[in-house]
This record gives structure tokens, C-alpha cells and sequence, in this order.
């Protein structure tokens, strides 16, 4: 098995930096990267003008900092996504898991996934993981350090990305806290 890390941070911390650096080290590490690829399953949607301008800049940004890097737009079907792109010569950037993790209990549209329907996707997208022939980076936003919100919707929110996080780094090598730009390592059992 590959090893694959989760790399958790709050916003701006510089989570999805670290792991597109992952990425381009990937791209070009010494003669045998020469069959390497790359591809980033973007989680995000664009419910309003803010969020479209946002996906742009990253888009390009993204472009500039990591030549190569295939760009897969996943909304809800994370696991399948995982399933059908991952390769031993291929890394696997997912960005970001709370974000997918937003489209399943907080859709734009319809209405959101029971907790049935959600044990489900979170044991399908860690199967798919776990199954992985070749690397998988995983960026995710860590929320549970604050406050506890006051509404039922945000409560499920917080709790069920902390359960989604604790799941995926018992099948993760590594993990990684990114706080201020710094990675602070976590756990590390892989290369």
C-alpha cells in the first residue's frame, strides 16, 4: 500500500500549499517521477459569485504552483472518484474533505444525506482509501478547536468532520496540522 497522509489546518493555514507541494515533489522526484501524474479531486461548488471568484483564483494559482496537476471536479462522489483515479504512478490530491463533507449535510440543492446514507459514504470513501494503489494527500479543515455552534445543522456539522477526520487518519501514514504556514507532523508511519 502507498503511503498517504491527511493534512488538517484551519483557514489560510497553508493545508492545500503543503499539499500541492506534496504533488509537485511527487511530479519531480528523481528519474523514476518520468511516469508519475498528479490529479487534485476539487471538492468545491459554486453557490454564489464570491465562491465562483474564489475557485478561479485557486484554479490559477494552483496552475502556477504545480505544473501537471489534472483537475477533477468531484461534488459528491468522493469514493468512486478515488476508485477511478488512483494508480501506483499516480498521486491523488483530495481538496478538501469538509467541503465534500458540506455538499453531503449542507447541499446548495435537495436535501441533505441521512446519518445512514453519510456511515456510508465516510466507510466508502476509507474502503476506496484503503484500496488506493498509489499515494493519496487529503486536505481537510480542522473546526473542532472552537466554540460549540449554536444551531442542530452546524452541531452535526462539527461533529461528523471530526468523525470523518479520525476515521481517515487511522488509514492514513501520516498525518500533518498545518498552523501558520507550519507543518507540525502528527503521526508518521510512511514514506
Amino acid at each position: 500500500m502507498a503511503a498517504h497522509e491527511l493534512i488538517l489546518g484551519g483557514q489560510r493555514s497553508g493545508k492545500s500549499r503543503c499539499a500541492e507541494a506534496r504533488a509537485a515533489a511527487w511530479l519531480t522526484r528523481g528519474p523514476e517521477s518520468s511516469g508519475h501524474a498528479a490529479v487534485l479531486l476539487a471538492t468545491a461548488l459554486a453557490g454564489d459569485d464570491e465562491m465562483r471568484a474564489r475557485i478561479a483564483r485557486h484554479r490559477a494559482d494552483r496552475a502556477r504552483r504545480v505544473a501537471g496537476l489534472a483537475t477533477i471536479e468531484v461534488a459528491r462522489d468522493l469514493a468512486a472518484a478515488l476508485q477511478a483515479n488512483s494508480a501506483p504512478n499516480r498521486l491523488v490530491l483530495v481538496d478538501c474533505l469538509s467541503l465534500w463533507l458540506t455538499n453531503l449535510l449542507m447541499p446548495i440543492e435537495g436535501d441533505p444525506i441521512d446519518d445512514a446514507a453519510l456511515a456510508d459514504a465516510r466507510d466508502g470513501l476509507c474502503d476506496a482509501l484503503a484500496a488506493a494503489s498509489g499515494p493519496v494527500v487529503l486536505v481537510s479543515n480542522e473546526i473542532g478547536l472552537g466554540i460549540t455552534p449554536l444551531s442542530h445543522e452546524a452541531r452535526r456539522f462539527v461533529d461528523e468532520l471530526g468523525r470523518l477526520h479520525q476515521v481517515v487518519a487511522a488509514v492514513c501514514a501520516n498525518v500533518t496540522l498545518m498552523v501558520a504556514g507550519i507543518e507540525m507532523p502528527v503521526k508518521r508511519g510512511g514514506a
